[in-house]
Order: structure tokens, then C-alpha cells, then sequence
């Protein structure tokens, strides 16, 4: 192993995974301006449905896990990649429920949800979900060579 390797690897056991952390903290923000974009619109009884009451309670719990992972993986505990995987896959999900349904529901002659507010939606979802896998990938990576280099730092002692 090249000196600046070791050094980058034993640096990381003294700080914290902010790359990650970053991340996550970026898919939050996309998230609210999804959320924004969405709960912004009022067309006609579209929105007061369960399914929005579902929505806002998945956001409340999405923001609250993104956070909690977001903490998670500045000290590299893969734990919280896997946790980002399935946020990441449920953001993805998502544009199948209210974007697409709203974009194809019209009311008074006129689409729920226009092209332009459609096309933002998915993008916002889409850069979480990426936000979330780079997150997670960079986390998993980072904390496995943190923990095979400790490893060998232990190997070293005895």
C-alpha cells in the first residue's frame, strides 16, 4: 500500500464521513422542494384525498430517516447505507404514485399537474434517490476500507 493511501485510510479513523453525510442531507433538500411543488398546487378536490395524507406522513418519516442516516454514516456504519438504499428505491417509487396520477387526472379541461410541474417533480425525485445511492455507495466503500485498515492495524499490535 502507497504511503498516501495509508495516510488517507488512517486519517479517516480520526474523521468524519462528510461526503456521505452531505448527500443525504441533499436528497432531504430535494425532497422538500418536491414536497413544495407538490402541496403548492390546489386543483379543485384533486389533493384532499388519503392518499396525500400518506404522502405528507411518508415525507415526515422520509425526512426524519434521512436525517437519522444522514448522522449514521459520518462515522461509517454501513447499517445506515442500506437504510438509504430503500429510501433511495421508495423515492423512486414514488414518482409512479402522485406525479404520474396527477399528470394523467384532468379537471375542468386542464391537467392536475402540467408538463412543466410534472418534469420538475421527477427530476427533484430522481436527484434524491441519486443523492441517497451516491450516499449510500460512498458510505459502504469508505467504511469497509476503514474497517479492513483497522483490521490490519490490530494484526500489526499482536
Amino acid at each position: 500500500m502507497s504511503e498516501d493511501r495509508y495516510t488517507v485510510l488512517d486519517r479517516m479513523r480520526f474523521t468524519k464521513n462528510t461526503t456521505s453525510s452531505r448527500l443525504a442531507i441533499l436528497a432531504i433538500v430535494f425532497d422538500v422542494l418536491f414536497f413544495i411543488s407538490i402541496y403548492k398546487s390546489d386543483v379543485d378536490t384533486y389533493y384532499y384525498t388519503i392518499i396525500i395524507g400518506a404522502s405528507i406522513i411518508y415525507n415526515l418519516v422520509f425526512l426524519l430517516a434521512a436525517f437519522l442516516s444522514s448522522e449514521g454514516v459520518k462515522n461509517y456504519n454501513t447499517t445506515y447505507s442500506w437504510v438509504l438504499v430503500i429510501l433511495g428505491i421508495i423515492q423512486i417509487a414514488r414518482i409512479f404514485i402522485i406525479p404520474m396520477d396527477a399528470h394523467r387526472t384532468i379537471i375542468a379541461d386542464s391537467p392536475v399537474m402540467g408538463n412543466a410541474q410534472f418534469v420538475r417533480t421527477i427530476i427533484y425525485l430522481v436527484a434524491s434517490a441519486v443523492c441517497l445511492f451516491a450516499s449510500a455507495v460512498i458510505n459502504w466503500n469508505k467504511s469497509r476500507a476503514l474497517k479492513s485498515h483497522v483490521a490490519s492495524l490490530e494484526a500489526k499490535k499482536a
